[in-house]
């Protein structure tokens, strides 16, 4: 194993699958103890805590809801009593409802924005409480909150409330020795993404993917490698900042390289599979 992360104690919320589960075991190969949180899925965060343990990595599993603050305040007790202190918080779960505007009812905005916004302010709060030594807060974002597609208003206006606040936690838990960043992923193959492309109505990702400059999906691990450079000593200058992962998607705007004809055509690849090669 890396050394990076060695001694250092990380907590990821919703890490028993997805990014939040690549991550874990990202900073697991890298020397990091691992508190693994997760919300009705046992079974899931007990297979991840065995892969981070088959490493020669230390991790424990904490279930607790995080759209409840009495269960955030919970896992972070928990955090404090098995370890005494936290270095790492990162801020992952989500979830939302995937309808237009006018569809949206007053508990579709109210969960999405407990989940979503008050859980990272929360436990961020209870974070830094935790982290008497300095440390790192990193936050999971997405391309929706700076660009606008179909059924995601609620969930790219909590993400871009999200950067905003990891704006202005850096300033003032920049005293406290803590760097807070987040990162933005684009169209990131996961169980979330697959779900999103079944929506009714939805584009099909043979139509999505080729306005992609980089023409594929990205890949959980690729959000995590970003995420665990924040969290890293390289980035000790590094504070207030998104960082895009998104394969160049958010830098193209209509008309399309996509849609153009020859001379002004690029020369297309494959994106037809959600699993194209990497370039």
């Amino acid at each position: 194993m890396s050394s990076r992360f060695d001694g250092k104690i990380a907590l990821i919320t919703g890490s028993s699958r997805g990014i939040g589960k690549a991550l874990a075991l990202t900073l697991a190969r890298q020397g990091a103890t691992l508190v693994i949180n997760y919300k009705k899925n046992e079974e899931a965060a007990r297979q991840t805590v065995a892969e981070i343990e088959a490493l020669g990595a230390g991790a424990s599993s904490v279930q607790a809801d995080i759209e409840e603050p009495a269960q955030i305040d919970r896992l972070f007790e928990q955090v404090l009593h098995r370890h005494g202190r936290l270095d790492i918080f990162v801020s992952n779960a989500a979830a939302s409802s995937f309808k237009s505007i006018l569809d949206l009812k007053p508990h579709n905005l109210d969960r999405s924005f407990n989940l979503n916004v008050r859980a990272f302010v929360l436990g961020a709060q209870r974070a830094v409480a935790l982290m008497r030594d300095g440390g790192r807060i990193a936050v999971i974002s997405s391309y929706g909150s700076i660009r606008a597609y179909p059924t995601y208003s609620n969930l790219g206006s909590a993400k871009a409330a999200i950067e905003a606040w990891v704006r202005y936690m850096a300033v003032e838990f920049a005293p406290y020795g803590i760097n807070v960043n987040a990162v933005n992923g684009g169209i990131i193959e996961t169980e979330s993404s697959a779900f999103f492309y079944n929506v009714a109505g939805m584009p099909p990702l043979s139509k999505v993917l080729p306005k992609v400059p980089a023409a594929r999906m990205g890949t959980a691990q690729e959000i995590a490698d970003a995420v665990a450079f924040l969290l890293g000593p390289e980035s000790s200058y590094i504070t207030g900042q998104t960082l895009i992962v998104d394969g160049g998607l958010s830098v193209v705007a209509p008309p399309f390289f996509d849609d153009a004809t020859p001379p002004l055509a690029l020369p297309r690849r494959n994106a037809e599979e959600p699993s194209a090669s990497r370039v």
